[in-house]
Order: C-alpha cells, then structure tokens, then sequence
C-alpha cells in the first residue's frame, strides 16, 4: 500500500470557486453559498474553502458570528467524498477554530445530523461536547430540479477554544 500526502491549505470561498465545488451540494445549495460569500464581505461570516496544490476546493464550511453573541457557529462543512477520511475534515474545522479565535472568541458551536456518526465521532474527537438537541430543515433539491423541505434532528455541540 503506498500513501499519499496530499498538502492543503484554507483560504476564503469566492464566487469563482463554486463551479468547481458540485460534489458539495446542488445547484440551489450552491446559490445558497453564493449568497452567504456576500455575508462574508461585510464580515458577518467566514467561508473557508481547503485546497491543495491545484487551488480547487476539496472541503469547504462556514463560520456564522451572528447566531449567537461572542460564539461562531461552524455550518454548511463538508468534504469531498473521495477525500473523506483523508483528514481533511480535521483540518478544515481546525482552521475554522483558527478564524474564530482571531476575532477574540473562545467557543465554538455546531449542530450535527444524527444520522451522521461519522461526523460526530470527528467532532468529539476534535473536543467538541454535546449539550442539546434540535429540530432542523431547508430546502432541497431533487434530480429534476423541484426543491422540497428536508427535515432533521441535530446535536447541538460545543467547544471551548484555549
């Protein structure tokens, strides 16, 4: 078995990313992360894409200062598929932790699918606690185009930030 070492680094989203960033989302969740990018021109939230060598993004997530005071809220993270399980993912909240610190905060918070283990097994393992559930939806697309309401219930998770 040979291993790969793949070099990543983050960097803001832009708009120009998002033709590149399909395997993340549909074309109405894409119009969505356009729409939040103009949130991170003035500031209110940072989109954070991680990218090797190539520029293009492998993984990409948001930090969200506005939903509760002094804290930023990870949302909308996700990582290529082929490349889950690579690390990628640690990476990418680690520099998200990073923006949040660099604006004086000292917590963290997210919410996460309970039908995703996966992600929350990385989230604890990363120091994140769970202190709360709650009911979630948005819209999403089909294969045909049509949007329906896609419903949920998360666990609310936080970290302390040193």
């Amino acid at each position: 078995m040979t291993n790969v070492v793949l070099k990543v680094s983050a960097r803001d989203l832009v708009h120009a990313d998002l033709a590149s960033c399909g395997w993340a989302g549909s074309d109405h969740h894409l119009a969505g992360v356009a729409a939040q990018l103009e949130r991170a021109r003035i500031g209110e939230v940072d989109y954070l894409a991680v990218c090797p060598a190539s520029n293009i993004p492998v993984a990409k997530g948001g930090v969200d200062y506005q939903v509760k005071e002094g804290v930023g809220t990870l949302w909308q993270l996700a990582v290529h598929p082929a490349l889950q399980s690579c690390g990628i993912g640690t990476f990418l909240v680690e520099a998200a932790e990073l923006r949040i610190r660099s604006r004086g905060l000292r917590q963290a918070e997210l919410g996460v699918e309970e039908s995703n283990p996966r992600a929350r097994a990385l989230y604890e393992r990363l120091g994140y606690v769970a202190y709360d559930r709650q009911p979630d939806s948005w819209d999403q697309q089909a294969p045909d185009g049509s949007l329906r309401r896609y419903e949920t219930m998360c666990t609310l998770m936080r970290k302390e930030l040193t």
